[in-house]
């Protein structure tokens, strides 16, 4: 089954591979870039905590991000220790610089799919989830696009970022802030 994986994971990576161009690889490092250290994700938080009407849903936001982050990048990530695809690239191949850390799960995904399913899981408009599920979707894609994440790291990273903005979300009906 593993091996399934492995050869999954690496057609994806070369099948993406086909579609890099010069334009391509600006927006998809734009795109990942925006949420290195969750950048835009702490962005989006701002508007929800400022708003006395929203500010329950910010915090949420902001325990979920947190939570995703001891989880993947604390405790999964160095539990596993997989090694990034593009560590097997040429010097001249990468797009951008290798990451320090280890592949599985998807950080940025992770972070990107807290902040999906509290939005989902708290009931907000569509005109507030979509847009947050798009910029996920391509900050995923990116990661992957850039050689730095396997599609089974950026899977990995959606559901444990579900499981945390639902872990999140659960905490703060139990507490009594949802």
């Amino acid at each position: 089954m593993f091996g399934r994986l492995r050869s999954l994971d690496r057609k994806v990576l070369d099948n993406i591979s086909r579609i890099h161009s010069p334009g391509m690889n600006m927006v998809m490092k734009t795109a990942s870039r925006s949420a290195n250290v969750g950048l835009i994700w702490w962005l989006v938080c701002l508007p929800f905590l400022i708003n006395p009407n929203w500010r329950s849903i910010g915090f949420n936001y902001v325990i979920a991000l947190c939570f995703a982050h001891v989880m993947g990048e604390g405790l999964i990530k160095h539990t596993v220790k997989r090694i990034r695809p593009c560590h097997d690239l040429d010097d001249d191949e990468q797009i951008i610089n290798r990451p320090r850390f280890y592949s599985f799960p998807s950080g940025h995904t992770t972070a990107s799919f807290a902040m999906v399913g509290v939005s989902i899981y708290r009931g907000l408009p569509p005109y507030v989830v979509l847009p947050i599920l798009a910029i996920a979707m391509l900050i995923s894609f990116s990661r992957i696009y850039l050689r730095v994440h396997y599609l089974t790291d950026v899977i990995a990273g959606m559901f444990l970022g579900l499981i945390c903005s639902g872990i999140s979300v659960l905490f703060f009906h139990a507490i009594g802030l949802a």
